[in-house]
């Protein structure tokens, strides 16, 4: 078992490598970059400017069509939006993103930088990406552990009951429950939850903003347990909804087939009782889908499930910071980010291995060739 988790250890420089160089030469040749985001702002501020010196009517024919020497040239610029802007402007913009540089020797210095969990600055934040990373988690994490516990304890014990009463009324009302749980976007039943609960138009039960009230550090310890609780409830409700069928009707559907493998039927006819065979022997050999299928689960919630959540609920967590610096083309943030949620994922990969082996002593990785 060393052996192969060096292997996959190994493996990760690779593929976290690949993932990167990837990733980055895609985003770089993207048009809308910081250096353009700049430049869109500066013409912006120049047309307000002028609009509020000419004003309606004013004659500014003449003066429009005259260029002044120093803008000669930046006509020929790599940049959109760049025309009648000092070519020394737009320099000084590509020294500040670190653009006066070859897109390779960017990138090879970026890797270098990472190795040591350096992410440099946020271009349009002026603070460190690693301090905003740790900003964010909390939020993050809260949504993901708790929805993903909750998608589990609930999904689990549910296909169990279904797969045992499989055709029963149970199992019929259930599985229409499942179904409008799986249609309904957790978004749209996210909004819902605001409308009803959160002030919108009906009743004003739940908050709508942040983990904890203003003030929680004059709380006690229990009574900040409760207030946290409090602000979760909605989003990880939401979230929940959206999530547990599929896992509830997967845990169905292998509970199934091992109930009808032979050597269930065998156990039954020595004579063991119904929930012996049930969770000493079925248990275990289908519940190794579910359990692997857990980092997977965990890394898709704290990552991506969660955006809308964070901004539906107004939670600044990371979801929120990756889409607000993919919309601002902030590269380190997004770099960075995706630096930390692909190790993350590929570790999460690995530990998922390792609960196999947890559930089924039997399963022996080591001896896999390669």
């Amino acid at each position: 078992m060393l052996a192969y988790i060096t292997r996959r250890l190994l493996l990760m420089i690779p593929t976290l490598f690949g993932i990167m160089v990837i990733n980055f030469f895609v985003v770089q040749a993207a048009p809308g970059g910081p250096v353009e985001q700049v430049i869109a702002q500066i013409k912006g501020k120049e047309s307000s400017a002028t609009a509020r010196i000419t004003g309606p009517g004013s004659d500014s024919g003449s003066s429009g069509s005259q260029q002044s020497p120093g803008n000669v040239g930046s006509e020929q610029s790599l940049y959109r939006g760049a025309r009648g802007l000092d070519p020394e402007l737009i320099k000084q913009l590509e020294r500040q993103f670190g653009f006066d540089r070859p897109a390779p020797e960017r990138f090879v210095k970026m890797m270098e930088s990472y190795l040591t969990f350096d992410f440099g600055n946020s271009f349009f934040r002026d603070r460190r990406v690693v301090d905003l990373v740790f900003d964010k988690l909390p939020v993050s994490i809260s949504l993901g552990l708790w929805t993903t516990l909750l998608v589990y304890l609930i999904s689990i014990p549910l296909g169990i009951r279904k797969a045992v009463r499989d055709g029963t009324t149970f199992d019929v009302w259930s599985s229409a429950a499942i179904i409008v749980g799986y249609a309904i976007p957790g978004f749209l039943f996210a909004i819902l939850l605001v409308v009803l609960f959160a002030g919108g138009s009906f009743w004003s039960i739940f908050p709508l903003r942040g983990l904890v009230s203003d003030g929680w550090r004059q709380m006690s310890l229990p009574a900040l347990a409760l207030n946290y609780a409090w602000h979760m409830a909605l989003p990880v409700i939401a979230m929940v909804v959206g999530g547990f069928a599929s896992l509830t009707m997967l845990t169905k559907n292998t509970f199934i087939e091992e109930i009808n493998k032979q050597y269930v039927t065998t156990a039954r006819a020595k004579g063991l009782s119904e929930s012996r065979v049930l969770y000493g022997h079925v248990f275990r050999n289908a519940m190794l889908l579910v359990v692997a299928g857990f980092p997977a689960a965990f890394i898709g919630i704290l990552f991506t499930g969660s955006v809308l959540m964070e901004v539906i609920f107004s939670l600044d967590g990371l979801g929120l910071l990756g889409f607000e610096a993919a919309i601002n083309r902030d590269y380190p943030i997004m770099f960075g980010t995706l630096y930390v949620f692909t190790l993350l994922g590929l570790a999460l990969g690995l530990i998922g291995d390792l609960m196999y082996v947890a559930v089924d002593p039997r399963i022996d990785f080591a001896r896999r060739e390669g």
